[in-house]
């Protein structure tokens, strides 16, 4: 396993974590994880050299932070740094983050939280906890010895990532960023500011949720031009490791044999160490999937609340998904449940509310028109 520097106390962390929001399930039923196998993953992973283990306090229907609880029994907790992070929409009071943290304490059956991040910061969010006093909070928090390092994970764009990074000293901050994100909300200009005011980076999606791992015809043949033979997710995580700047690549891994894969990948894998020819492959391949967009959406939401509810964003990020990574199974049944909560496109009335507010000036009606068609198939 690789490790790396993270916080200004140089703790070595291992370079791949455990993301703990893909557990294999039972049913279908995202809120019942398999508690046999993913006890076997997790254990795996940390005898196998992963000492960064993430959860939050939503994921798998809020039923991840109590199951690492209790596969961490038995020394395991001892072997690892544990993230988790604060649900910040709903804190509605200082007591309110008071309350919610003792709360995850209790699910994780741990004393403290090596790693706690203000979860999925946004303007809006950030915003209202700044008002409730987020840093009192942290700051008691950590004195009282049930946190010990401070950060957060975003999802907005960069100007509002460089306004937060620049309100507190920050131990570290979590962005998304793969070859398909290079300029998606933080980025890797998000990535450079933090590394130049030391904050360390945490990076997660770097597989974009899975979808780089499985590639079309077309892009295959790419892949097959390398003399080094890889799977698509392979070079997927070897673009993110390459970077200097980053400290964790968190993984949400489903399998066990996904969980052999990455560390044998990670085993190997030292910044700064992919070839001219290798980012030139990457290059191509990024080429080709971005030719395939069919709307060009930023997803700041600048366009919501729409009046009618139609949830403009969501509905562009599945019909791009639909052409660019042939997930066509997948979006049309995440459109299905947007058509029964009275958020689909067939809402719109066309007026135009949207298209006036989108920086990007994107013809939002006409697409939704598109997008409707396609994922009503």
């Amino acid at each position: 396993m690789q490790y790396r520097y993270f916080t200004k106390d140089k703790l070595k962390v291992s370079l791949l974590g455990f993301g703990c929001m893909r557990f294999p399930i039972i049913d279908e039923d995202s809120g019942k994880i398999n508690e046999a196998e993913a006890t076997e993953m997790l254990h795996f992973a940390i005898d196998n050299g992963i000492n960064y283990v993430d959860t939050a306090y939503g994921y798998h229907q809020g039923n991840s932070e109590t199951f690492v609880g209790k596969a961490l029994k038995n020394g395991y907790r001892e072997k690892v740094y544990l993230a988790t992070k604060l649900p910040v929409w709903l804190a509605d009071s200082y007591e309110d983050f008071e309350n919610l943290l003792d709360q995850q304490l209790k699910r994780l059956d741990t004393d403290y939280i090596d790693f706690y991040l203000l979860h999925s910061l946004h303007k809006k969010t950030w915003d209202k906890i700044v008002k409730l006093g987020i840093f009192k909070f942290l700051e008691d928090a950590r004195d009282k010895g049930k946190i010990k390092y401070i950060g957060f994970s975003f999802h907005d764009e960069f100007p509002v990532f460089k306004e937060i990074l620049d309100s507190y000293p920050w131990d570290f901050c979590q962005i998304q960023l793969n070859y398909m994100d290079r300029q998606y909300q933080a980025g890797i200009d998000g990535a450079k500011y933090a590394a130049e005011k030391d904050i360390s980076l945490v990076i997660m999606e770097p597989i974009k949720g899975g979808k780089l791992a499985n590639s079309p015809v077309d892009i295959q043949k790419v892949w097959d031009t390398s003399h080094i033979k890889r799977t698509p997710a392979e070079w997927a995580l070897k673009w993110v490791y390459d970077f200097p700047e980053v400290s964790v690549v968190l993984s949400g891994m489903s399998t066990i044999e996904q969980v052999k894969e990455n560390i044998e990948l990670t085993n190997n894998s030292l910044p700064n160490s992919l070839t001219k020819e290798e980012h030139r492959i990457i290059d191509k391949v990024t080429s080709i999937y971005s030719e395939k967009i069919k709307v060009g959406c930023t997803s700041c939401e600048y366009c919501l609340p729409c009046p009618q509810g139609v949830a403009i964003p969501d509905i562009f990020s599945l019909y791009n998904n639909y052409y660019v990574y042939d997930t066509k199974e997948q979006s049309t049944s995440s459109y299905l449940k947007l058509i029964k909560d009275d958020k689909d496109a067939s809402r719109c009335i066309e007026c135009g509310e949207c298209e006036q507010l989108c920086p990007q000036h994107l013809e939002i009606i006409s697409y939704l028109k598109d997008g409707n068609q396609a994922l009503s198939k």
